[in-house]
């Protein structure tokens, strides 16, 4: 506990960084799984389609992404943005099977109330179907979010922080902490 309280503004740094890295990806996924979501549920082919390639995303490993993704976006390894664009990826890949769901719940009949009572599509869409879908968007945001918050974790393999770090520096000590090259000026631990 002493460690803690004596490298305080340090793990406050790590768990700010953790919780951004982990935190935008869900909003970005989120913004680009409702669209997605919603024409899955209009188009069968689409919905087959995007649910199919959805899951075959999601088993990509982690660290191969991490890796493999500066080669595509032509971004250095150690940039923070692969680490956001891979678990953006990832959380589309969750989320539209959530949002898809979640907008078929809605009651054929409200659905047609709502057309009766003259909303057009976008307005019925933003009013009606997405109010009545929140509950199951949410259960799957949370799903993403936890999803997130692990696999940032990983991304300090490659050398992107966030609290990861502290088990790559504390998997690194052997005997004594002084003694080990983990513990390298860049932190300045204090014991």
């Amino acid at each position: 506990m002493t460690w803690l309280l004596r490298n305080s503004d340090l793990v406050t740094d790590l768990l700010v960084e953790h919780v951004w890295l982990a935190l935008v990806p869900v909003a970005l996924g989120l913004l680009l799984a409702l669209p997605l979501g919603w024409a899955a549920t209009r188009v069968p082919w689409i919905r087959f389609a995007l649910l199919s390639s959805a899951g075959l995303l999601y088993t990509i490993p982690s660290l191969a992404l991490f890796v493999s993704l500066p080669v595509v976006l032509g971004t250095r390894i150690l940039s923070p943005l692969n680490i956001v664009v891979a678990l953006t990826l990832y959380t589309v890949a969750l989320l539209v099977r959530s949002v898809a769901d979640a907008l078929d719940t809605a009651p054929p009949a409200v659905l047609t109330a709502a057309t009766a009572m003259g909303y057009r599509p976008l307005r019925r869409f933003v009013a009606v179907e997405l109010p009545l879908a929140v509950p199951v968007i949410v259960a799957g945001l949370r799903v993403a979010a936890v999803s997130n918050i692990s696999l940032v974790t990983v991304g300090s393999l490659i050398g992107i922080g966030g609290l990861g770090e502290l088990f790559i520096v504390g998997s690194n000590v052997t005997t004594s902490p002084r003694s080990s090259s983990a513990w390298s000026a860049r932190w300045r631990w204090r014991w």
